[in-house]
């Protein structure tokens, strides 16, 4: 008899801004993962994952202070606009030691978020990394995915996720998330390439701006 694969918990830190409650829908549709969104404040958290459990129709999505989420996770996916970036991973340094971090982050520089800005570390995912230590494994992933269209489950998305990270496990499970979510995942290297992934985001932001369209994304051609 084969042996039941056991779910893993996935942590959405900074859940209820604008990306973390697309994931958790499509992560919690998928029936793959138990799923949390995480917040500076329960309550905060609690409201959005309410939402997400009436969109669902069934109680699959849990709130929770960052600090528990994290604790409880087995994965913890990271939301949040650069600004809060290093004070949050600060917060939750302790909870993510021996756990794997995908980073979503990326450094855009208000007002202008449509140039690309690259930060002192050399990418968000590196200064992760930099600021965790090596028992974290840290993963750049999902920075490309337009938040307008995750909530949308009935709706394809034609963007790739690109996955850049320096354990080949995280990765894998960066990919397995990506496929969850509906999307392809592709392998796109080191964790030092985190740059070059990070920074179409401000590119796409442009191209929705000067072309009047909503989510443009990417896609690897090639590879069917």
């Amino acid at each position: 008899m084969q042996e039941k694969k056991a779910i893993k918990t996935v942590a959405i830190i900074g859940g209820t801004g604008h990306q973390g409650p697309g994931l958790a829908l499509r992560w919690a549709k998928s029936g793959q993962y138990r799923v949390i969104i995480g917040s500076r404040q329960t309550t905060k958290a609690e409201i959005v994952a309410a939402g997400l459990n009436a969109t669902l129709k069934q109680d699959l999505v849990t709130g929770m202070a960052n600090q528990e989420a994290a604790g409880i996770a087995d994965i913890v996916v990271l939301t949040v606009p650069y600004s809060a970036h290093a004070s949050t991973l600060k917060s939750i340094r302790s909870q993510l030691q021996g756990k794997m971090l995908v980073d979503v982050t990326v450094p855009l520089q208000p007002p202008k978020v449509s140039r690309v800005h690259i930060p002192a570390g050399g990418s968000a995912s590196a200064e992760a990394q930099a600021l965790l230590g090596q028992d974290v494994r840290v993963v750049a992933a999902f920075q490309n995915v337009s938040a307008i269209h995750l909530p949308h489950l009935d709706q394809p998305l034609d963007c790739d996720v690109l996955v850049c990270g320096d354990d080949k496990e995280a990765k894998a499970e960066a990919i397995a998330l990506a496929e969850a979510a509906i999307l392809r995942g592709i392998d796109a290297g080191p964790l030092q390439n985190a740059v070059v992934v990070e920074g179409p985001t401000a590119i796409l932001i442009g191209i929705n701006q000067r072309y009047d369209v909503k989510g443009a994304g990417l896609k690897i051609t090639g590879l069917d």
